[in-house]
């Protein structure tokens, strides 16, 4: 095959913010994996986890929405944080049909020693930018989110 070979930098796909946003994703994504992995957690039973510890007894339903996954999906990732003794399963008072979900204190624990460590690899790797940069990264994102996000 003839041409120029390829080089690390190219300014077509430097100047696509999907080319960008996706190369600094997966930097994100794997060093999350790597903490998460060490409590036996993946990205989703994490999501799972943080939430019911800001909220607990949410149920299982609202948990669904506002991560936006099937309910189905979620049973196995509930199942999973069940049996790690990280989350507990509770009735709703006036409907036996429903259950909310609450962390134990295992659980708790867990979620603080991670959101830790997480907290701290992200203080790394966007050390290259100021606190008025970051905010302004975080609400850009948000707004971004928010204008394309399924509300269910």
């Amino acid at each position: 095959m003839s041409g120029s070979p390829i080089t690390e930098s190219s300014a077509e796909l430097d100047d696509l913010v999907g080319y960008n946003l996706k190369r600094v994703y997966m930097i994100f994504q794997d060093k999350l994996r790597d903490i998460l992995g060490q409590e036996g957690l993946a990205p989703r039973s994490y999501s799972v986890l943080s939430l019911t510890v800001q909220q607990p007894s949410v149920t299982q339903s609202e948990l669904a929405r506002r991560l936006g996954i099937e309910r189905s999906g979620l049973v196995a990732i509930v199942d999973g944080l069940e049996s790690l003794g990280l989350l507990e399963r509770v009735g709703v008072p006036g409907d036996r049909r429903v259950q909310a979900l609450t962390p134990t204190l295992t659980g708790r624990e867990v979620h603080e020693r991670t959101a830790v460590r997480i907290a701290r690899d992200e203080e790394r790797l966007l050390s290259v930018l100021s606190g008025q940069d970051r905010r302004a990264l975080i609400r850009i994102l948000g707004r971004l989110r928010d204008m394309h996000e399924v509300r269910g």
